[in-house]
């Protein structure tokens, strides 16, 4: 069940990717459909990778700034 949603997650990212490419060089309207809304998540990941990365940095400057295990 996991592997069968990963190989479709899989699918739908490499079909944006094929689509932002299409739409780079004129395609049809669905495709820079498709490739703003692929491009647009992207962002959204990025933006989110950014603030959880910001998030850590913080806690461990709180916390001591060790990079420990705890120890």
């Amino acid at each position: 069940m996991l592997g069968t949603v990963l190989v479709a997650l899989l699918v739908l990212v490499v079909a944006g990717c094929g689509c932002v490419v299409w739409a780079e060089r004129g395609g049809p309207r669905w495709a820079r459909a498709v490739a703003a809304v692929t491009l647009g998540a992207g962002e959204v990941l990025r933006r989110l990778e950014r603030s959880q990365r910001r998030r850590r940095r913080r806690r461990r400057s709180v916390n001591g700034g060790g990079g420990g295990d705890g120890d």
